[in-house]
Order: structure tokens, then sequence, then C-alpha cells
């Protein structure tokens, strides 16, 4: 039997928005003819960015995940390490410590933002601390656009000497209190894949007002070569650099960050008031504690009082061309970590938050037009159920 073709998809998730000044840069480097890793717009995109964020040093790096990754090498995580990691998250937040040959131990979110769990996070240290195993850091994410509630975290973590990388993958532009996500922790990690919130097409920053840690990632991401003629290394590195040409998008890209968030906060907002009626259906709360810079818009659906669960909306969704996700699978409840029987502390609500939850498209190109018609189409479910 013949399968149903695809829709055509008209409207995606998360899309680049470039600005037309990403050609200026482009052709700048090339006309310079450094279009290779490192040079002049790296350097410059690297300053930029750590203004940008209010940091003391910045390094542009090939990805997200590379950050993550270096931030833990400078940290002295080694193999039989254990990091305590959010759960519900992306798991690039979670396979550099395996990178390292550490463990990662899963802590579960908390309903307000769907982030890191201080309370649970606070009585796992006190409880490790205790028996004499302090973990050797905590990655903890900020989640589609909202930071975690980083003081108790903060706090519970400075209680005993463990430092906190930020994986700010998907918060850049949001703050906690007057702070801008990813500069509260030791490190944090930022990336530009296509679909965030600003892109080089791919690659990440990582910062630190340590200038120090910044330093010696710098020089690991460089394949740890030591600083002579010749080809010379003492320690195992990286290949983790961003290209010239990248880093003069990124520059370009870095310009337009206020307005991208304004433009993905009035998304939300076009949701919000097009659902505020519907039973069972809720967004995701901007809590007191922060800005929620609105990278994606995702909603819950109260399956007491909603028509339809998530998967059947995205079906629905996605036969009108119209692109949305579930929200992140917990990683607690992933094969790959599961299977390696890494430690979980709590976990019932990413779970339910996985079950309920669903991201709807939110590019900050969308049209009030377009954001209309998505809420139609919802309308309509629930309307014929």
């Amino acid at each position: 039997m013949a399968t149903r073709p695809d829709p055509p998809l008209r409207i995606p998730l998360s899309v680049p928005h470039l600005n037309g000044r990403e050609l200026d840069g482009i052709a700048r480097a090339l006309a310079s003819n450094w279009v290779g890793p490192l040079g002049p717009e790296v350097d410059g995109f690297e300053t930029e960015f750590a203004e940008s964020v209010g940091a003391r040093a910045a390094l542009a790096t090939a990805s997200g995940t590379a950050a993550i990754h270096l931030a833990l090498r400078v940290l002295g995580v080694e193999a039989g390490d254990e990091v305590l990691v959010s759960s519900f998250t992306f798991c690039a937040s979670a396979n550099p410590v395996l990178y390292q040959g550490g463990t990662p131990v899963f802590v579960d979110a908390e309903d307000t933002s769907w982030n890191m769990a201080p309370d649970l996070l606070a009585d796992e240290l006190d409880r490790r601390g205790r028996a004499g195993r302090i973990p050797s850091a905590v990655v903890v994410a900020h989640l589609y656009g909202q930071t975690a509630n980083m003081a108790p975290i903060l706090e519970a973590s400075e209680r005993w000497g463990v430092p906190v990388v930020e994986d700010a993958a998907e918060a850049l532009g949001a703050r906690f209190g007057d702070r801008p996500a990813g500069t509260l922790g030791r490190l944090g990690a930022f990336s530009f894949d296509a679909s965030k919130m600003i892109t080089t097409s791919m690659g990440g920053m990582l910062v630190s007002d340590d200038p120090a840690l910044i330093q010696h990632a710098r020089k690991l991401a460089r394949q740890a070569r030591e600083p002579v003629v010749h080809y010379e290394h003492r320690d195992v590195g990286y290949n983790y650099r961003m290209s010239n040409l990248l880093a003069a998008v990124g520059r370009a890209q870095l310009g337009s960050l206020g307005h991208r968030v304004e433009a993905r906060r009035r998304v939300f907002q076009g949701y919000a008031e097009g659902l505020a009626d519907l039973p069972g259906v809720t967004l995701q709360a901007e809590v007191g504690w922060g800005f929620h810079a609105r990278w994606l818009t995702c909603i819950r659906l109260d399956p007491e009082h909603a028509v339809a669960d998530p998967e059947q909306l995205r079906s629905e969704l996605w036969s009108a061309g119209i692109e949305s996700r579930p929200v992140w699978k917990p990683l607690h409840m992933q094969p790959v970590y599961r299977d390696r029987g890494c430690p979980q502390v709590g976990g019932d609500v990413s779970e339910r938050l996985f079950r309920e939850g669903l991201c709807l498209p939110s590019s900050s190109s969308l049209t009030e037009e377009q954001v209309g018609e998505i809420c139609g189409v919802i309308r309509e479910v629930w309307h014929h159920e």
C-alpha cells in the first residue's frame, strides 16, 4: 500500500532570520583572504559577544556542545567523576560528561520554569557532600528562552564548592534578574545553530568572568598546541575553532539580537491571545525571577481538560503544513543514558512535561497572520473534537 506523502512544509518550527548585513561581513572576510579558522572576525565576534552579555572573556567555538565540553575540561572533570545535569534538556548538555569518561546524574525539573529544580539539587548536593561524594560540576540548562532559578542553585553549589556551568544555548537574550543568562556560573555556553536566536549556521561561544579559564579553553580548542614555532603538543586538544567566515555572520547577527528577542516575544503574545480561551491549554509562564527570551513558545495540554494530546495536535498541524515538535524527552529516559545506569534525582515533573508539552513555530520572522493561522488550526481541533 502506498504511503501518503507528507504535505509541503509551509511554516517551520524555527528558522534563521537574516538582516542583510551578513553578506557585508562575508565579503569583508573574503576580501582579506582570511577564510579559515580564527582571524580578525573571530576576534571581533568574541569581543563584541562578551560585551553584549557582560562577560569578561569569550571563546568562539565550533558548536555549543564543544563549548560545554571545553567548560568541563577546564574545570577538571575526569574519568570516573559525577556531574549533576538537568534532565529536561537536549543531549548536548550531558554528552560532554561522557566524553570525559564521567557519569551524568540527572536532576528533575520544577513546574514553575520547567528548569532544574533547586530543592532537588540542594538535597542531592547535601546528601553527596555528607557522604564525601561531591560531584565535579553542575550543568544547568536554561530551557526555551527562560533561565533556571539560579540564586538557590548557585547557593547550594557554592556550599559544597561545586562549579556551575550554564547551558544557555536556548537562552541568549534571557536574564535572571538583571544578569544575562550564561554569566552567573563559572562558565556559560551558547549555541548559534540555524534554529537559535541568532545564527552562524553552526557555532557556539564559551564565556566566563575568569579569563584564565577561557585562555585554557582557547588552547584546548586549538589542538592544545604549545606557544612555540614548531608544532608541540603536551596535552590532548580538539579542533573546536570557529571559522572567520562564520564569525563574520555572527557579528552581523549579533547587532539584531534585541530585535529578534522582541519579535519572538510578540509571537508568544500572539499565541497567548489566540489560545487564551481553549480549555486545557497553557503556555510556559514567564517566572518572576527573570526575563523570558521566548526562543520557542511551548504549550502544555492538560489531559483532564484538553480535547487532544500533543501527538494528535502535532499531527493535525503537520497535515496543515505547520511544523511543531514535542518538548524534550527527559535525559533519564533516553536509552543512551538509561542503559549506562546513569542515576537520576526525581523525574516525575519532566516526564509529565514530556507527555503534555508541544513546541509551536516561533521564528522571529513569523508574521501575525501566520500566528493567527496556527491558532486557527488549533482552535479548529478543539471545536471539532
